[in-house]
């Protein structure tokens, strides 16, 4: 199964084959469960400014930037474009309710998973819409020795957010590989349409309410239930890549 995805991937792109280098993470919904929290301080924080936003459309636009996200709400209720000191308030109160939160614990399987991939000799590569450094800051306090601040892409870095492909064009950039040579770990729709942008083999966890259908319209390569799903079936993975790819 794994290996037919790897090959439509390589036929799509027109790619000669894989060889894995590095794995691209997405953080909030992959590596923290915490997409609830981040759900609940943008529907309060929204309200308060009089503008409506559910819960489920947190998850939608999960992986824009928070300027995005409120720019898309302004323009749909309101009409007009938001002003950068309008969106840099209203986002301001965003994260202050989220740092308000409860913290987010880790999610199951993650630490596992990142073990996994760094005893592999594979470079994890951090790739996040967000911009809380509070959250940023719990990586090396929660997965020791996996991430390098070099190898981190966030909000502060690009000038379009998920779903444009620059996010990971820039994940690939830092780490020096090809799209042929990383895997991207994503758990949101936007997400899953920046990694494929990029043209990188994209795995969805589904570790929210939307349907998994929604991944897979997204253009996700495969498909997994969990982020402790994809932990327990990584060796397969890894060892469907290692038979797609060339003798060095």
């Amino acid at each position: 199964m794994f290996e037919t995805a790897i090959n439509r991937y390589l036929e799509k792109h027109g790619f000669e084959a894989a060889r894995l280098k590095a794995v691209l993470f997405d953080m909030d919904g992959v590596l923290f469960d915490s997409m609830p929290n981040h759900a609940s301080s943008w529907t309060r924080s929204m309200a308060q400014f009089g503008l409506h936003m559910t819960p489920e459309e947190a998850y939608l636009h999960e992986g824009r930037t928070g300027g995005s996200t409120i720019n898309l709400l302004i323009q749909r209720q309101w009409g007009r474009e938001a002003t950068e000191e309008e969106w840099k308030r209203m986002y301001k109160v965003k994260s202050e309710l989220f740092s308000q939160c409860p913290e987010a614990p880790q999610m199951p399987g993650a630490a596992e998973l990142l073990k996994k991939v760094k005893d592999d000799g594979l470079t994890p590569v951090l790739v996040t819409g967000s911009g809380q450094l509070t959250l940023l800051d719990r990586l090396n306090h929660n997965f020791p020795g996996i991430f390098q601040r070099g190898l981190m892409v966030t909000s502060f870095d690009v000038k379009h957010g998920k779903p444009d492909p620059e996010p990971y064009l820039m994940g690939l950039q830092k780490a020096g590989i090809q799209p042929w040579e990383g895997i991207v770990v994503e758990n949101a729709p936007l997400g899953v349409q920046a990694g494929t942008a990029a043209r990188i083999f994209t795995i969805a966890v589904n570790t929210g309410p939307l349907p998994g259908h929604v991944l897979l319209d997204a253009g996700a390569d495969l498909l997994f239930p969990s982020v402790k799903s994809l932990c327990d079936q990584w060796e397969e993975v890894r060892k469907a890549f290692s038979r797609e790819s060339p003798d060095f």
